[in-house]
């Protein structure tokens, strides 16, 4: 029984991290349809800037936590007005805005990719941080997973609140519903836009954060996630906060059980095949209303 409990809080934790991720990206493409395939570097930077924070400055992981979402959201804003904010405003239609930054996110992707390779290199990077054991219904867990993992919880359920009961919640979701309709009613999107994209990056740099408490970084860990972050929206529905928290938990699950009765090789794979049934079965998401 520990065994099987072990299993399922490793899905589930590290289903934590993909739905935290995946937020951030699902309201940047949900919103302004923008697809933002460099989302995965800014999780990296994420993770260099709390690893520096601690192994440089001695600032425990936790409390850099917030200054990283800060400088990620501050960045978030520049990189909006730089490369997107004026393809947003003169694309013709969402399809159009859809190809434009998909182009432009790629070539982001190479050079934040390529600026932490100069500054950092290419060798793997960590530290020991809250690395006990820790006993719970006959199951072992080490301290630093179970701390992620309250903390990516806690954060997805944060945004969901703030989606569903603050105003520039029912902005947002109003933006996504209808933007003509959320125009008319005074809802400006050159406030909105940077503000959501910068708030998706900030939710990167923290879930990169946490990731550096579990595991070694590299230049190159940010794009596995992004294309997680893709699975998890197809998963969840296009716009859903709520679906990505339970897409990330469904995927992390996936993962967890899939790589124990096959080979942890197959872990994308296994993503994929996900990816694929939905799209055979609920185009829309498991979760889209």
């Amino acid at each position: 029984m520990g065994f099987w409990l072990e299993l399922a809080a490793s899905g589930l934790i590290t289903g934590g991290i993909y739905a935290v991720v995946a937020i951030g990206l699902n309201l940047q493409y949900g919103l302004m349809r923008i697809m933002n395939i460099s989302h995965g570097e800014f999780l990296m930077l994420g993770a260099y800037l709390t690893w520096l924070a601690y192994t440089v400055l001695g600032i425990n992981p936790l409390a850099s936590l917030l200054p990283v979402a800060v400088a990620l959201f501050l960045l978030g804003l520049i990189v909006y007005a730089l490369c997107f904010r004026r393809i947003a405003r003169t694309a013709p239609s969402v399809e159009v805005i859809e190809a434009r930054s998909l182009l432009v996110g790629f070539g982001l992707m190479f050079l934040v990719q390529n600026a932490a390779y100069l500054a950092w290199g290419a060798d793997l990077r960590g530290y020991s941080f809250l690395a006990e054991p820790v006993e719970i219904a006959g199951a072992r867990f080490m301290s630093n997973r179970l701390v992620v993992f309250a903390f990516a919880v806690g954060l997805s359920l944060v945004m969901l609140a703030v989606l569903r009961w603050t105003l520039i919640g029912k902005a947002v979701r109003a933006m996504m519903q209808s933007p003509a309709g959320a125009q008319l009613v005074g809802i400006d999107t050159t406030v909105l836009h940077p503000v959501v994209f910068g708030a998706g990056l900030a939710l990167a740099g923290v879930a990169g954060g946490l990731l550096s408490m579990v595991y070694e970084i590299s230049p190159s860990m940010g794009e596995p996630y992004t294309v997680t972050a893709l699975i998890v929206i197809t998963l969840g529905g296009l716009g859903s906060a709520l679906g990505s928290l339970l897409g990330g938990f469904i995927l992390g699950l996936v993962e967890a059980f899939g790589m124990h009765f096959t080979s942890p090789s197959l872990k994308m794979l296994l993503s994929y095949a996900v990816l694929i049934g939905v799209l055979l079965a609920r185009p829309r998401g498991l979760f889209s209303r």
